[in-house]
């Protein structure tokens, strides 16, 4: 006797097989299975506002990973909260250097003055990105707080990166634009445009009758001799 397929059993097959499949063109359409990357854990010390999960890692302007994780945390030693950031660093942007850069590498790069510091990514809306670059002459400051990742030394937090921002003039910028929005809608949908359509058509044709004439001119060379021997005629 044969037994009746189930169907609810071949369309839950059918579903499943579906979202590997995405799951596949996903993965593979991205690149994401041949990243090499490493995490890596960073603390400060102060306000990390305007950074954000998403932003960028950068190398001497080169971006080179992005911010996946903020969170606090208290440091009983310090008696202090600390801010670690947990940043994902592409390795296939660092070409050319003969050993790996990455983890279990790493500390060679730190000895060389490697360094971790908030940098401003755009200055109108306050937003906050990480820049590596070697700093020899900064000492290395390790917490050890959390194992989970290598940790990466940052500099202090300079509190001009924030009187920056603070000096900037949001308002002020915001109101220019809006006023330069007006005047050209003003421009735009008045009667005057009009008489600047006009003027504009009046040039463009005294300029191609300009040109046809010095065409002519170029081609019959010997109208502008006639015309120079009438007006000695005269």
């Amino acid at each position: 006797m044969i037994k009746k397929v189930n169907k609810t059993v071949i369309g839950a097959f059918v579903v499943g097989a579906l979202a590997l499949l995405i799951a596949a063109v996903l993965v593979f359409g991205s690149g994401q299975i041949f990243r090499q990357s490493d995490k890596y854990v960073l603390f400060f010390n102060g306000s990390v506002k305007g950074l954000s999960v998403g932003a960028p890692v950068i190398f001497r302007g080169v971006k080179i990973g992005n911010i996946t994780s903020i969170s606090l945390i208290y440091d009983d030693k310090m008696q202090d909260v600390l801010i670690p950031v947990i940043v994902d660093i592409e390795l296939s942007r660092v070409m050319g250097i003969p050993e790996k850069p990455g983890y279990p590498d790493y500390m060679r790069f730190i000895k060389q003055g490697l360094r971790a510091k908030l940098e401003i990514q755009n200055f109108i809306t306050g937003q906050l990105m990480i820049a590596l670059d070697f700093y020899p002459d900064k000492p290395e400051k390790f917490y050890g707080i959390i194992k989970g990742y290598p940790e990466l030394p940052a500099l202090p937090i300079s509190p001009d990166i924030f009187q920056v921002m603070d000096d900037i003039p949001v308002k002020e910028i915001t109101t220019n634009l809006a006023e330069a929005v007006v005047g050209i809608n003003r421009l735009v949908n008045s009667e005057g445009i009009s008489e600047l359509h006009k003027t504009l058509k009046e040039v463009t044709r005294s300029a191609r009758s300009f040109n046809l004439l010095a065409e002519y001119l170029e081609q019959h060379p010997e109208a502008l001799l006639k015309g120079k021997s009438a007006h000695k005629g005269e």
